[in-house]
């Protein structure tokens, strides 16, 4: 019994120890868009490659190696069709996961991972380490990787944001700020489904610019506008309710804290604080949690929290924690007022 349980835990680290090998199989069929080009009817890897521009033999081994976890099927005469797993892979589906992989498996994601080591040793980001600066920071004169992350985080947005949508009530709000609200996804959602309310986008002014193109394939122009500047300045005053998505995550507590004094400084004394964030569960539970905790050691320094430790920083921040509201999603809504 002792052995096969040996045996058993074995396949299991040897897994999890390989997992890179998914990821960036992954990434190399995100960057070729070979999911465009799979569906129902199969098809031979000899006759995609030429039009995503690869080697017929090695990108038949990619597909069999990914049909093997799900992602693509291959069939008994060696062709392919699609899975769901693939459509999320395709440019054209409505929920499109394709830029996150894409995004994860260039080089910088990759060299900064590569620090993890120094990172749990000394408690420093990647980024500070590696770059000398922080990510967004050393992204912004880097067109193309700044648009790879704005595609990734945007494509992860939309994988959550009708949760959201549908968890909570936005109808009682006339102006939505959205702080740190990348390119508009989560914003132009919100008003898309309250027809009487207007917003701010509100992000770094080279992430702006892409908000700004959003609303307007939204038709949102005349109730919404992209506003660019950094939070750690000020925010935009005005609004009845504010809007904070995965931004706090990527500071420490008292950076945290410090943003919401901001907000707390714009925001009138009947105003809405809306934090929308993932929640560490309980020991040995939570893995998609408590491994997005551990990217943001590497990539910001910053948190994923537990509930009391968000609760602490609303206080220091000028507010309090009225309520949590879990949606269909990784993430829940910390909903505060101003003290």
């Amino acid at each position: 019994m002792t052995q096969v349980n040996d045996d058993a835990a074995a396949a299991t680290l040897l897994r999890l120890a390989n997992g890179y090998q998914i990821s960036q199989a992954l990434h190399v069929a995100a960057e070729l868009k070979v999911a465009d080009l799979v569906g129902d009817t199969p098809v031979a890897a000899e006759d995609i490659a030429p039009r995503v521009g690869a080697h017929p033999g090695s990108l038949y081994r990619l597909l069999r190696a990914l049909a093997t976890v799900g992602v693509f099927r291959e069939t008994d005469d060696r062709r392919f069709v699609a899975t769901p797993l693939s459509d999320l892979l395709r440019t054209d589906h409505p929920r499109s996961l394709r830029a996150w992989p894409a995004f994860v498996g260039r080089p910088r994601f990759w060299q900064n991972w590569g620090d993890l080591l120094h990172c749990v040793r000394t408690g420093q980001d990647a980024n500070h380490h590696l770059h000398g600066t922080d990510g967004w920071t050393y992204v912004a004169d880097k067109p193309e990787e700044s648009a790879a992350a704005n595609a990734a985080f945007a494509a992860s947005s939309r994988s959550v944001v009708p949760a959201i949508v549908a968890a909570y009530d936005f109808a009682r709000f006339q102006k939505i700020v959205d702080v740190g609200g990348g390119n508009g996804t989560l914003l132009t959602n919100i008003l898309g489904a309250t027809p009487r309310a207007t917003g701010i986008v509100f992000d770094l002014p080279h992430v702006a610019s892409a908000a700004a193109a959003v609303i307007r394939q939204a038709g949102l122009e005349g109730r919404c506008e992209a506003k660019g500047g950094s939070y750690l300045d000020g925010v935009p005053p005005g609004g009845d309710a504010y809007i904070l998505k995965s931004v706090l995550m990527d500071e420490t507590a008292e950076e945290a804290a410090a943003i919401l004094r901001k907000v707390r400084a714009a925001m009138g004394v009947r105003g809405t604080l809306l934090v929308m964030e993932r929640l560490i569960g309980a020991p040995n539970e939570g893995q998609p949690d408590a491994m997005m905790d551990l990217e943001m050691l590497v990539a910001t320094g910053g948190f994923v929290r537990r509930q009391d430790e968000w609760a602490a920083i609303f206080t220091d921040g000028g507010f309090t924690l009225d309520s949590v509201t879990p949606t269909g999603s990784r993430f829940h809504i910390l909903e505060g007022r101003p003290r």
